[in-house]
């Protein structure tokens, strides 16, 4: 399967107008919400929407799918004839449509480049190469960049000019009422009721999602006062005092069946980095390392000098103490170095001497 087109695909009826940039391609056997059976068709994904093709060869596509309905993407997992073969369901907001890719791998690849994308985003929940990370990655950049350039074909939604007062409540997101209802359908365990700015720029709006027999959407229109706070426009209008109570107001009318929305977004769970091969000039994407990094050994802690106590010296040894445990021996030379007595010594053994033979003399 290819990433660039083979040829320059062009719209059907001689308009000469080209079909946006191919990130994707190959075939697919595809079966609508309305068909019974499957058709092998030549599949690209160009911008934001699917081109089905009769052959790789054909110039005018034959059926065209647009993702901006988009709600979610999951394996089938069915049995198929074809042992390789790899189902796949896409839902959207009219019907599901299910593919069938040649493998394992190829589906992956599909679902890697649909969620990029749709989401303008590289999904981290697929098991891909590093070098088909980095493709993902550049696809996401192209469609930004066209997305960016491309002139709309509809005014879209004014932004908010009137300044919110008091504290954004955390289910308020910046989207239009077709964002809104996508995102309510594609999260139903993040909540069912969503605020968002008014198409007049003007108001804010709430957009509600229930299930009956299907999604069940509602919109509700939020003005803001001149002498301040908020008016939800239904037939009874309700004022509110801050945007928190609107939200709290809707959740007590329709007895906590109505919930906030409150979209936990994803973070990375490793450290990922570019790097550059110094001989081919290749870039690839590389994990960090999650083992923790090993800690340099702690100092001892210094001594203060000032709170230290002087160490206790040990007591001068007694010379009879050693005399006595000496060997007797005449040869060890550490007896005669110890009961050797000094000049000092001899003179006190003197005058003691001397002493006592005078008190000897008067006693007689």
């Amino acid at each position: 399967m290819a990433v660039a087109p083979v040829k320059q695909r062009s719209v059907p009826g001689g308009t000469g107008a080209q079909l946006p940039p191919c990130y994707y391609e190959g075939y697919l056997d595809k079966r609508g919400p309305k068909e019974k059976a499957s058709r092998r068709l030549w599949s690209c994904l160009c911008g934001n929407a699917m081109f089905f093709f009769n052959n790789a060869k054909d110039t005018h596509y034959v059926e065209r799918l647009d993702l901006s309905g988009f709600v979610s993407l999951r394996d089938d997992c069915s049995r198929d004839r074809n042992l390789e073969a790899a189902r796949l369901i896409l839902r959207m907001k009219d019907g599901e449509t299910k593919l069938t890719a040649p493998n394992l791998e190829s589906r992956e690849l599909w679902k890697g480049f649909l969620y990029s994308v749709v989401d303008l985003n590289v999904p981290a929940c697929l098991t891909l190469l590093p070098g088909q990370l980095q493709m993902l990655k550049e696809v996401v950049d192209k469609e930004r960049s066209r997305r960016r350039a491309r002139t709309p074909t509809r005014a879209p939604p004014s932004p908010l000019s009137v300044p919110l007062v008091g504290e954004i409540p955390p289910c308020f997101r910046p989207v239009s009422r077709t964002e809104a209802e996508v995102l309510l359908e594609r999260h139903p365990d993040c909540g069912n009721m969503l605020l968002r700015p008014g198409r007049d720029g003007c108001s804010l709006a709430v957009t509600t999602r229930q299930d009956l027999n299907g999604s069940v959407f509602r919109h509700y229109r939020v003005t803001q006062r001149e002498q301040g706070g908020y008016i939800i426009d239904v037939e009874n209008p309700i004022p509110c005092s801050s945007l928190h109570e609107v939200i709290d107001a809707l959740v007590e009318k329709t007895a906590g069946t109505l919930q906030p929305f409150l979209l936990e977004e994803p973070y990375e769970e490793n450290i990922t980095y570019v790097s550059s091969n110094d001989e081919n000039g290749e870039r690839m994407l590389h994990t960090a390392p999650s083992s923790p990094l090993p800690r340099a050994p702690a100092l001892p802690p210094k001594q203060d000098r000032l709170s230290s106590k002087p160490l206790a010296r040990s007591p001068a040894p007694d010379r009879r103490i050693l005399a006595s445990a000496v060997p007797s021996s005449p040869t060890n030379p550490m007896r005669r170095l110890v009961l050797s007595p000094s000049p000092l010594t001899q003179t006190l053994n003197e005058e003691l001497k001397m002493k006592l033979e005078k008190r000897r003399a008067s006693q007689e």
